[in-house]
């Protein structure tokens, strides 16, 4: 099993994606992992989170797939079982700290403030979701939490784009960037799979 860290390093963006069709799962995962982003963030928020990972678990072989919005210890179990291989949760709670520990599922955990990166890091974690990004201070707070929390790698997520992207990946604390823009919901809807894969590589490029 691959580190946190070394996930957050196979991927300059780590796509946040809510499934609103089950049908839509595997054809949009092939068509990230075809532009070369292999790491890929399903979320908890509909109902098709846990079926769209089994599916992608199976059926795409090439991806990387993980599961966000974890605000439950029993999602922990649920998620491992339908094929998850890292869990992300836009917060951290002694009971999500527990779920993390008991269920060997690499977190990456949320957190908006120098006062919960130290708890993190105190529990464990080294690698770490700045959430909301933008509104937490963006790239500000990431350079003014470089000093003082130095061992700390960040993945920013909420609020970035594909313009501003290459900006936060620039801090020395930041390993990749999470966003939505990679899975535009018209897109995915018009079953537009080329155009997908077409963000995909650009941003699989911003790594370079």
């Amino acid at each position: 099993m691959k580190s946190m860290l070394d996930l957050m390093r196979t991927s300059a963006v780590i796509p946040v994606i809510a499934i609103d069709r089950l049908e839509h799962a595997v054809p949009l995962a092939k068509a990230l992992v075809a532009g070369g982003i292999r790491v890929l963030e399903i979320t908890l928020r509909t109902k098709h989170g846990l079926p769209a990972i089994k599916a992608i678990a199976e059926q795409v072989p090439d991806a990387i797939v993980g599961v966000g919005t974890l605000t439950t210890p029993e999602e922990f179990v649920l998620s491992r079982e339908a094929g998850a291989v890292f869990g992300v949760s836009p917060g951290l709670t002694d009971k999500l700290i527990a779920a993390a520990q008991s269920s060997g599922l690499p977190l990456l955990p949320g957190v908006m403030t120098p006062s919960e990166a130290m708890k993190a890091r105190e529990a464990g974690f080294a690698q770490m979701k700045l959430f909301p990004a933008v509104p937490a201070g963006g790239i500000g707070m990431l350079n003014a939490m470089a000093g003082p929390l130095a061992d700390i790698t960040f993945c920013p997520t909420g609020g970035i784009s594909q313009e501003s992207a290459a900006q936060f990946l620039a801090c020395k604390n930041v390993a990749c960037v999470g966003g939505s823009w990679l899975t535009p919901k018209k897109a995915i809807e018009a079953g537009d799979w080329a155009h997908i894969t077409a963000l995909a590589a650009a941003a699989s490029a911003l790594r370079s």
